[in-house]
C-alpha cells in the first residue's frame, strides 16, 4: 500500500493528528475535562491537521508539508509554553493572568502519568511527531531532485 517512504510518513502524520484530535475530544466530552485557553489554541492548530493530512494522504500530496509545518511549529510552541507553565515554578509565577487564569487555569493538571506526562505534553509530542514526519518528506523530496 505504501509505495514510497513519503506516503508512509503522510499516513503516520495523519494517524498522529487523528489520535491527538480524538484524544482531546475524549478527555473533554467523555471525561468532562474542561480545556483551558492554551488547550483551546492547541486544538485550533491540531484539528485542521487531521483534515489536511487525511486529504493529502489520499491524494498523495506531499506538498502539503509547506502548510503543515507552520501550523505544527506554532502548535508545538504553544504546547511547550503550556508545559513550561505547568512544570516550572518560575514560569508559573511569571505567567500573566490572561494565560494562566480564566474559567480553567492553564496550570490545571487533569492528567499526570509517570509524574511528567500531561495533556499539553501529549500535544507537544504529537506536534513534534508531525513535524518530524514532514521533515522526512522534505528530505525525500530533495533527494528526488
Amino acid at each position: 500500500m505504501f509505495g514510497k517512504k513519503s506516503d508512509l510518513m503522510l499516513f503516520f502524520a495523519w494517524i498522529v493528528a487523528c489520535v491527538a484530535t480524538l484524544g482531546s475530544l475524549f478527555l473533554s466530552e467523555y471525561l468532562g475535562y474542561e480545556p483551558c485557553k492554551l488547550c483551546w489554541f492547541q486544538r485550533i492548530l491540531m484539528y485542521p491537521l487531521t483534515l489536511l493530512l487525511g486529504v493529502a494522504y489520499f491524494r498523495g500530496d506531499t506538498g502539503i508539508r509547506i502548510y503543515i509545518i507552520p501550523l505544527s511549529v506554532i502548535g508545538g510552541l504553544i504546547s511547550a509554553y503550556h508545559v513550561t507553565i505547568q512544570r516550572i515554578a518560575a514560569a508559573r509565577a511569571a505567567a500573566t493572568p490572561s494565560t494562566s487564569c480564566g474559567r480553567v487555569s492553564c496550570e490545571t493538571d487533569y492528567l499526570n502519568w509517570f509524574g511528567f506526562v500531561t495533556i499539553p505534553m501529549l500535544a507537544l509530542i504529537a506536534f513534534i511527531l508531525i513535524i518530524a514526519a514532514m521533515m522526512v518528506i522534505s528530505r525525500q523530496e530533495r533527494r528526488r531532485w
